[in-house]
């Protein structure tokens, strides 16, 4: 007997269920893991008799929302792409409101464990039935007893080895073209908004993009077109007031329930946007997601970030667009922005806090450069070239960074001679987003592997 099959044995005999005792069902979290690491297989049949494959688990969703997004299945041969929501029993589905909450209408299977006496009707809010898969109490005890990933936010794909085959040399080659691609494509959507609305309405609602960060981008572009840079220079005295309350974080008791310097600032806020609303006030409220947000992420901070670098525009639009560029001084420009309320508060309703908090971090600028100012600069500006961009380096990976390290080299410390550089960041995304989001096959169909095979610098 193989040794791992003596590990099976061991985990079927001794950690099953037995005598009718039922384990414990674990938190939601750790089931998620299981689910995301394959724990219970691929194949399933839904609560009506249809066969399920999940054809590709799709990514984590850190934020509000169902659970896993780009989800690829097969349902009695029929393909569906969107999201996933697994949760421990089937109540919870209507107990967690998911069938009113518009966020959910995309979710194309729900996975639930331990079969309840009653049955639940899984719809979405347009009262759309989703198929439902129940994981029995069998397979639900062996995948507990079988070792997994915990926390796994990606899969290896078919890329890792090629990849690992190929000289430095020919990544290095791969990465810019990649990278050039992508500035590009960033160049065009920026011109297409210039030449509708100016270069300087296209240069705030890329910021605006930027500061909204992966939960608030769309509301923060939103508010950036409803609350013009136009319209705000109009009212250079009220452009936070505006910009407030056309984002909707505004009431006119607010003010009454806070304390001190919170107070007062509140009640000027109120008193200036009472003048201006009805050149901005709009019927239709912004969607953004208030929940799931670090402190500095929060959309009060990021609409007051906005505010602030609008009322310096003048100084930022001359170190943003100089030529030739320098990203040393555009951040050394959004560090020294401050504000005697915003450098101590994360909301417009928390305490202070005891030491101060930067407005536009370097994090930031570097995203706001390698999304938006370099890649301009890249085409108009004949002394930046990608050389000197591929100087520009980052220490921060966010999630979805270390999600495409796994999927293409297998790991992040595999894929560590290519993180640092901000160059290689906004390639390997754009390689992900060309391919690894396209692809509803889990790697199987993807051409990109055999592409690499042949890639020489």
């Amino acid at each position: 007997m193989r040794y791992s099959q003596l590990i099976d044995d061991v985990w079927n005999t001794t950690l099953m269920v037995s005598d009718g005792v039922v384990p414990e069902m674990p938190a939601e979290l750790e089931l998620q893991a299981i689910w995301y690491a394959g724990g219970f297989g691929r194949d399933f049949t839904t609560t009506e008799g249809k066969v399920v494959r999940v054809v590709q688990f799709g990514e984590w969703n850190r934020g509000a929302g169902p659970d896993f997004q780009h989800v690829a299945v097969e349902i009695d041969g029929e393909h569906f792409h969107g999201s996933l929501e697994l949760d421990p029993y089937a109540a919870d589905w209507e107990n967690h409101q998911h069938a009113t909450n518009p966020n959910y209408r995309n979710v194309i299977l729900h996975v639930s464990f331990r079969k309840e006496s009653g049955e639940h009707f899984i719809r979405n809010d347009e009262h759309r039935m989703i198929p439902q898969v129940v994981i029995d109490e069998h397979a639900l005890s062996t995948a507990l007893n079988h070792p997994r990933r915990e926390g796994a936010i990606a899969q290896p794909g078919r890329c890792v080895a090629p990849l690992r085959a190929m000289t430095a040399l020919d990544i290095e080659s791969l990465l810019e073209e990649a990278c050039r691609h992508r500035a590009a494509l960033k160049v065009k959507r920026f011109s297409s908004t210039a030449e509708v609305h100016g270069r300087d309405a296209a240069l705030f609602q890329a910021v605006a993009q930027t500061l909204g960060y992966r939960g608030n981008s769309l509301p923060m572009q939103l508010l950036a077109q409803r609350a013009s840079l136009k319209s705000l220079r109009e009212i250079p005295d009220a452009i936070e007031a505006a910009l407030f309350g056309t984002a909707g974080f505004l009431s006119p008791d607010m003010h009454e329930k806070a304390e001190g310097a919170t107070r007062d600032y509140l009640s000027d806020l109120w008193t200036d946007w009472w003048k201006h609303r009805s050149g901005f006030e709009s019927t239709r409220a912004i969607p953004w997601k208030m929940h799931g947000q670090r402190p500095a992420n929060h959309p009060h901070r990021r609409v007051a970030t906005l505010s602030i670098l609008a009322q310096h525009w003048s100084g930022f639009r001359k170190v943003a667009l100089a030529r030739p560029f320098s990203a040393k001084k555009i951040v050394d420009f959004l560090a020294a922005l401050t504000h005697p309320f915003w450098n101590f508060h994360h909301t417009l309703g928390s305490k202070p806090t005891p030491k101060a908090i930067a407005l536009f971090g370097k994090t930031q600028a570097l995203e706001l450069i390698a999304n938006h100012l370099a890649p301009i600069a890249l085409q108009e500006d004949a002394l930046f070239s990608y050389e000197k961009f591929a100087k520009l380096r980052s220490s921060t990976r966010n999630e979805k960074l270390r999600r495409v390290a796994i999927r293409l080299f297998g790991s992040e410390l595999l894929a560590e001679p290519w993180l640092g550089s901000l160059v290689h960041q906004q390639a390997l995304l754009q390689i992900y987003h060309d391919f690894c989001l396209e692809d509803v096959s889990d790697c199987a169909q993807c051409p990109f592997p055999e592409q690499l095979a042949q890639w020489h610098s």
